[in-house]
């Protein structure tokens, strides 16, 4: 099973996901996608996410048994240690004007 969260997409992401996978709430996609139509959605969605956010969790031969693919911006990125993928959160530069907490 292959699973896509769209954040604050592009207007026509979403429907050309339709055609391959069904989209069971807002920007979740679930499906079967063959290994050459996830790799060709992905290549889509890499391409045209912009400012928005895509993960796919997808099969894959690892401990795991899955396997996540990332775009965008502001997004986490899949780490692998020591073979078990973990997700690792941007870091956030402190802003010169924000109170720092006490």
């Amino acid at each position: 099973m292959t699973v896509i969260l769209l954040i604050a997409a592009p207007e026509g992401l979403r429907g050309h996901l339709t055609r391959w996978m069904v989209e069971v709430n807002a920007g979740v996609f679930v499906g079967n996608p063959s290994r050459r139509i996830r790799d060709r959605l992905w290549e889509l969605l890499a391409t045209r996410i912009g400012d928005g956010q895509a993960v796919m969790v997808e099969p894959a031969a690892n401990e795991q048994g899955w396997a996540t693919r990332t775009a965008g911006r502001d997004r986490w990125r899949p780490i692998d240690f020591d073979g078990l993928i973990l997700s690792a959160r941007p870091r956030i530069q402190p802003n010169e004007n924000t109170p720092t907490p006490r």
